[in-house]
């Protein structure tokens, strides 16, 4: 498996776009920042979240965080965004991390993967322990949290909270 995370930059394609458009709106607790109906305001959100990651023109109650895509095989099957600290709204849902899979790459081990990788650099970012968070009802991302040490630290009002070591060499990435 031919696998690479690469951070957001302001060239990305039509591959990124259409992935984002497969994605939809977001699914699961996780909102897909760069939905859109057209490829200016999917520029615009490219624009957007690449400050974001530099905390330039950040907006009210938002913490910096950096957008990763999943290539794999030279095609983007995912994302996650990785926040730089956490704010109070952000410890009850949200966590440092988030990712999502497109839908017809599901299954495929690529959820686990994304989240070791995204570890990886929260730990060269600072973060040692990181706050990961996802419904309750979502038995998949429970078992991939898990599968990459995550701890469950409590449920609360159908939002489980756990602790995941940051930067820890895993076993294997693939499924």
């Amino acid at each position: 498996m031919n696998e690479e995370l690469r951070e957001l930059n302001l060239e990305e394609g039509s591959d990124i776009f259409e992935m984002t458009r497969e994605i939809g709106l977001g699914a699961n607790g996780f909102v897909n920042s760069f939905y859109s109906e057209t490829r200016d305001e999917f520029y615009n959100l490219l624009l957007k979240n690449y400050n974001m990651a530099r905390a330039k023109q950040l907006p009210e109650g938002l913490v910096p965080q950096t957008v990763y895509w999943l290539y794999v095989g030279g095609r983007p099957v995912g994302y996650g965004k990785m926040r730089h600290a956490l704010n109070g709204q952000l410890k009850k849902r949200g966590g440092h991390i988030g990712y999502v899979i497109r839908p017809t790459e599901r299954g495929k081990g690529y959820a686990k993967l994304l989240l070791q990788l995204l570890l990886r650099e929260a730990a060269v970012k600072g973060i040692h322990e990181a706050l990961l968070t996802c419904n309750e009802d979502n038995a998949p991302s429970r078992r991939v949290i898990e599968s990459c040490g995550g701890v469950l630290q409590d449920t609360i009002d159908g939002i489980c909270r756990y602790h995941v070591p940051a930067g820890r060499v895993l076993g294997s990435t693939g499924t």
